[in-house]
């Protein structure tokens, strides 16, 4: 299995990539990375760890998107960039999935070019895993659509859902709606059409209404909402862990507890556990990762996207999906 990785995303490229890829490389037996960037810095950066292993390849892209390149402009005007040239491998076979911690709109935009929603997918999300006081769960859309329809609501759900069965080991994922209340007809308009969309649609194990406060229970496998609202979640979850850990490791002299004996709870809380975040939706296997991420989030997204090609998780979703429904936006 070749896996194609944006050299050239983090803030540190190619540092974190190439420090993560060689780490995924002595977990990882059946698979390949392949590195995309600019192949002089890369080289250099790989000269630090030794001999280049076998299962490591580079394929020069001479251009890197920046922070301050338009996401919907960046195939016609950086087609050499390390995450079109990347995205290409994948949208030709020559890679079976595409990780980068490049610009999210970027990678979102590109994939969506290349590898095209699935039949029956009008919005394409990000789907993200939360810890949870049982086990993870799913939040999309993490930030792809800010402004939905109560229809995309139902599509995050059938694409969480599948999501869920095959990465996450969860036969009848419960899928829950993020809303301001648990009672049917609460929030706005959206979540409330949305809700009734949910009730009857066949295929999903719809549980209802979800507060903010409950998810961390883990009540649910996956929890729909909106971009902007999913986006907002997911960066508070993010600095309260952060800040938890930070403020358990302050603290583990004076309590005389090591550290060693948290790992547990350091794990359970640390985003690089996760990896990244699959677009749900589209035609391939695109992850994106955080800008800032370690060489341990690069080789835990990796190792996510090998699962979701061993799952075969596109196809189950190509599959599962319900077509043939004309959509309010299509229509």
């Amino acid at each position: 299995m070749r896996i194609a990785l944006d050299a050239m995303g983090t803030d540190q490229a190619p540092r974190a990539e190439v420090a993560g890829a060689l780490q995924a490389l002595s977990e990882l037996d059946d698979v390949e990375v392949v590195l995309v960037g600019d192949r002089a810095l890369i080289e250099a950066e790989l000269a630090k760890h030794g001999p280049m292993p076998e299962r490591l390849l580079i394929h020069h892209a001479p251009d890197r998107v920046t922070a301050e390149d338009p996401p919907a402009t960046v195939l016609r005007r950086k087609p050499h960039s390390s995450i079109v040239v990347g995205l290409r491998l994948h949208q030709k076979g020559e890679a079976a999935a595409f990780v980068s911690a490049g610009s999210t709109g970027a990678v979102m935009a590109t994939s969506l070019f290349t590898l095209r929603p699935l039949p029956g997918v009008d919005r394409p999300a990000i789907g993200t895993v939360l810890p949870t006081a049982q086990a993870p769960c799913l939040l999309l859309d993490a930030g792809a659509n800010v402004d939905c329809k109560p229809q995309h609501l139902v599509q995050f759900a059938h694409l969480g859902s599948n999501y869920a069965r095959n990465m996450l080991g969860r036969a009848q994922p419960r899928v829950a709606l993020l809303n301001i209340g648990e009672e049917p007809g609460k929030g706005d308009e959206l979540t409330a059409e949305a809700y009734v969309l949910l009730e009857r649609e066949e295929g999903i194990n719809f549980v209802g209404n979800v507060e903010g406060r409950d998810i961390i229970l883990g009540i649910c496998d996956v929890v729909v909402c909106d971009g902007f609202v999913g986006n907002v979640l997911l960066k508070f979850y993010e600095s309260v862990a952060a800040f938890i850990i930070a403020l358990l490791r302050k603290e583990l002299d004076r309590i005389s507890v090591r550290e060693k004996e948290l790992e547990d709870v350091f794990r359970v809380l640390d985003y690089a556990e996760y990896g990244g975040a699959p677009l749900l939706g589209v035609g391939g296997v695109s992850i994106i990762c955080h800008g800032g991420s370690p060489p341990k989030a690069i080789r835990s997204a990796l190792a996510m996207a090998a699962r979701a090609v061993r799952s075969d998780m596109v196809g189950h979703s190509a599959r599962n999906l319900p077509v043939g429904t004309e959509t309010q936006e299509a229509q």
